[in-house]
């Protein structure tokens, strides 16, 4: 049997929800390790609906559940019928539907509330000693729950290439270890059992950040 590993998203789209291309890639890349994804998002109203061709928001209510079943092709449960006991594994994709949908980073930053359901998932497969992989701006949730853990979000030093650097010095305040790494490299901090990659958080060629997906999903599976 293949090792079974929850997948949480946070909608459909990377300005308002999960960043489509990280989410295809760890479901492809479990896929290619052999292992059954299962798809997860809270039954909650996103924090707002944002046009991605304006990049701006718009009136319109969307549905975090609705929203990311789309990527799930409609096989999708509740994150509040998530069982830790069956399951192998927890990862997390990118996109700021984490920072708005599943944490209050996006307006709060430092000072941010994890979502109860989100924070009681993580601490769960934390004491379980199971692993957790976190990519792109996922990290951060680590970041405000176990302080004290090893996390990458890429590089700590804004420039064209890391225009979301300020991140990792936030995630420094609140108390954790930031370690750079390229775009296709994953940090693992074996006491937490936490695999992060930077993916999209790097202007980089799409297959560079499939690739670095690829790598935290294969560590994750193997620690599972």
């Amino acid at each position: 049997m293949g090792k079974r590993v929850a997948v949480v998203l946070a909608g459909c789209g990377v300005y308002d929800g999960s960043e489509i291309h990280e989410s295809s890639a760890v479901l492809v890349h479990l896929s290619r390790e052999g292992a059954q994804a299962e798809v997860y998002a809270p039954d909650v109203d996103q924090m707002h609906v944002v046009d991605h061709v304006k990049g701006q928001p718009t009136q319109e209510k969307r549905n975090v559940l609705v929203e990311s079943a789309r990527i799930a092709r409609g096989n999708i449960k509740d994150l509040a019928k998530l069982d830790v006991k069956g399951l192998d594994a927890l990862i997390i994709p990118g996109g700021f539907g984490v920072a708005k949908n599943l944490s209050t980073w996006a307006t709060q930053g430092k000072n941010c509330v994890i979502s109860k359901a989100v924070e009681d998932v993580l601490k769960a497969f934390h004491a379980a000693k199971k692993p957790i992989g976190l990519c792109c701006i996922s990290p951060v949730l680590a970041a405000k729950i176990f302080p004290g853990c090893e996390l990458t979000v890429g590089h700590d030093t804004e420039c064209e290439k890391w225009p979301y650097a300020k991140t990792a010095e936030t995630m420094k305040e609140l108390g954790c270890k930031h370690v750079n790494k390229h775009v296709t490299e994953i940090h693992v901090d074996m006491k937490n059992k936490l695999v992060t990659t930077s993916a999209f958080m790097c202007n980089a060629p799409i297959h560079d950040i499939y690739d670095g997906i690829g790598k935290m999903v294969k560590e994750v599976v193997r620690l599972a």
